[in-house]
Formats: structure tokens, C-alpha cells, sequence
């Protein structure tokens, strides 16, 4: 363990914002850099830079706050290869663990015990074309598959998307509205119009603190 190490931006306690784990008490742990560039992201501060540490020093950090739920996220934490790594070493130690990745690369190496969040990027994030549709293939009902939304045009082609793979019968599906530019009412109408089996979220973080760093 002792001679891995992963390129960190921040670990910090807060509550899970978004996900079926929405209002739990979490540590996060956001690995830096990221290979996308979606429109909308809010977290680009972890493109570039953070520290570099050992895995049992992340461990260590981690354990210092005494929760027992961890969310690895980024950035795109599958872009460092010791991700997985420290994903099964969270799992050994009895964390409850999900990971937040972008879907663009593939999620087949993840332990299972993990709960993979994976993106699907709508047009209006500017990386639809990055969408690994393998993953697909690899999702378990421990898994989720989020869709951030940014107007009518990437609702629908959600919609189409959603229905075409039946992406319900795989795992939960959540519908999130962009913030700032797709009202949260107007996304939740579409949806109830639709009848779509998909659970509408909106980010608890921002709505208690705004977009701040290590909230």
C-alpha cells in the first residue's frame, strides 16, 4: 500500500448531495485531473494540481473522520490507474463506498462491492461523443446512472436514451437539472409528464452552501 500513491485535490466530510445516498454523511475523496471538459462542470479547480500522497496516507486521512460512508470522485478518478486501487482498500477496510465517474472510461475493473455512479453526458455537456457505451453493459442494480440536463433538447434525448437501452431495468436512473440555466420545476414536469421511472435529484450540497469548495 505503502508504495502507491494518488494525485489528491481534497478529502473533506460533508453530506452526500446527489445519489440514492443523498443527505448521508460522507467523506470525499476528489482525485485530481479529469480528461473532460463538460460545460456545465463545477468542480474545474481539480483539473490541475493537488497533492500527491500515499495510499495508506489517504487511508489514514479518511479514517480520521470517523464516517463510514466514502464517495471517490473528481475530476474523472478512473483516469488515475491507483484508483481502483484505493477503491478496493476502502472496501477491505468496511467503508461503504461509490464511486462518481464520468463515463468515458471503462468501469469493468471496478470491485464490485463499490456502487459506480456513471454519467452519461447530453449534448448540451459538450462530451457526448466521450460516452463509453460498453459500460452499459456492466451495470449491476448496486450501480447508478445519472443524467445532468441542461435543457428541453438534452431532456428528450435522455428520454430517447433511457428507453432505448431500458436503462431502468439495469439500476436506478436520476435526472438532474443543470444549475442555474434548467429550472428544477420545469425538469420535474417533463418528467411526471412523461411518466419516466427515473428519480429526479437536485444537488443538496449547492442548495445549503452554494458551489463552495469542500462543501
Amino acid at each position: 500500500m505503502s508504495a502507491l500513491t494518488l494525485r489528491i485535490t481534497e478529502i473533506f466530510l460533508s453530506l452526500q448531495g446527489e445519489t440514492s445516498r443523498v443527505g448521508l454523511p460522507t467523506v470525499f475523496v476528489r482525485l485530481s485531473g479529469c480528461p473532460l471538459r463538460c460545460r456545465w462542470c463545477d468542480t474545474p479547480y481539480s483539473f490541475q494540481g493537488g497533492e500527491t500522497l500515499a495510499l495508506g496516507e489517504v487511508m489514514a486521512r479518511v479514517a480520521a473522520y470517523g464516517t463510514p460512508t466514502v464517495c471517490v470522485t473528481g475530476g474523472e478518478p478512473l483516469a488515475q490507474k491507483n484508483c481502483l486501487a484505493l477503491l478496493a482498500a476502502l472496501c477491505d477496510a468496511g467503508y461503504s463506498v461509490s464511486l462518481e465517474t464520468s463515463g468515458a472510461l471503462d468501469i469493468a475493473g471496478v470491485d464490485a462491492r463499490v456502487a459506480r455512479i456513471v454519467d452519461i453526458k447530453a449534448p448540451g455537456s459538450g462530451e457526448v461523443a466521450r460516452n463509453r457505451w460498453q459500460n452499459l453493459e456492466h451495470l449491476t442494480g448496486r450501480d447508478e446512472v445519472k443524467f445532468v440536463l441542461a435543457d428541453r433538447a438534452d431532456y428528450e434525448w435522455a428520454r430517447t436514451t433511457l428507453r432505448a437501452h431500458a436503462l431502468e431495468t439495469r439500476c436506478p436512473v436520476l435526472f438532474s437539472p443543470v444549475a442555474g440555466e434548467l429550472a428544477p420545476a420545469q425538469l420535474a414536469e417533463w418528467i411526471l409528464a412523461d411518466r419516466l421511472p427515473v428519480r429526479m435529484q437536485v444537488q443538496l450540497h449547492k442548495i445549503l452552501w452554494g458551489n463552495v469548495a469542500g462543501r
